[in-house]
């Protein structure tokens, strides 16, 4: 072989071995980016994004639709809170791990177990939507991933949760669907099904986007599906395609964030 066969000859060679490490490069880059996130991964990073700690370290009070919340108290003792006037009477409403109590003008009354559950569910309600997504590892909760999809353009992971009958609450067969931004890991859009009051679903946009004491607090443009047929685990693509009817906007106000010294 002479010199410039040689020459052909190595750098033959050596385009072969580079030709390989480039392919392995790509493959390698290529399943990397197929992996996804699990459900549990998503939520994690999402309860971190939005508050972390600061859920469970703060006294937290709001306003919505003129009622008073609050939530006091370290995080195995929390207090639940609601307050307001109806006909020059205050009423308020404590619920602790022992149950609930409830106060008319500063004297306590006596309720029967079946109401108190039900003033119970909606204090518990009305804070877990104003929380989220930090309820979502709670223990009853049980997470899907169902994929990636876009919304608008906007890349989101689809997690389903559903709840466990024990400590899952009175409505514990509701299922529930999040959608969380793929880049920052935050939830954009939730949706649920009911089954009380005849049930129905429903389809919410989270905006007005605000951080109070290291704490992400969203208001809610919230949407009726008419289509009852329809799988709420697809109720985004209704949305894209604008077959949502809106009925209300869901909004906190005086959102306030206190150190509560519960590490």
């Amino acid at each position: 072989m002479n010199l410039i066969s040689l020459r052909i000859s190595i750098k033959i060679k050596v385009m072969n071995r580079w030709y390989w490490i480039v392919a392995l490069l790509l493959v390698t880059a290529c399943n990397a980016e197929i992996k996804e996130p699990t459900a549990q991964e998503i939520i994690d990073k999402s309860i971190a994004a939005s508050g972390g700690e600061n859920y469970i370290t703060n006294d937290i009070s709001f306003r919505f639709r003129d009622i008073a919340y609050s939530a006091e108290g370290p995080v195995n003792k929390r207090i639940l809170k609601r307050s307001f006037v109806k006909d020059s009477i205050r009423i308020t409403d404590v619920k602790s791990p022992s149950g609930l109590q409830r106060a008319v003008n500063d004297s306590l009354v006596v309720l029967s177990d079946s109401v108190a559950n039900v003033y119970a569910n909606s204090i518990n309600s009305v804070h877990y939507f104003a929380y989220l997504p930090y309820g979502l590892n709670d223990a009853a909760v049980n997470k899907k991933y169902l994929g990636k999809v876009k919304i608008h353009s906007t890349a989101y992971h689809k997690v389903e949760v559903s709840f466990d009958k024990s400590g899952g609450g009175e409505d514990y067969d509701d299922i529930y669907v999040y959608w969380f931004d793929s880049k920052t890991y935050k939830p954009t859009y939730l949706a649920y099904e009911f089954h009380i009051n005849g049930g129905g679903q429903r389809f919410r946009k989270a905006f007005n986007e605000r951080v109070v004491g290291g704490i992400r607090f969203v208001d809610y443009q919230n949407y009726k599906n008419a289509q009852l047929n329809h799988q709420i685990q697809s109720i985004d693509e209704l949305y894209n395609l604008g077959a949502l009817e809106l009925l209300s906007e869901i909004k906190l106000e005086d959102i306030s964030v206190i150190p509560g010294n519960y590490n």
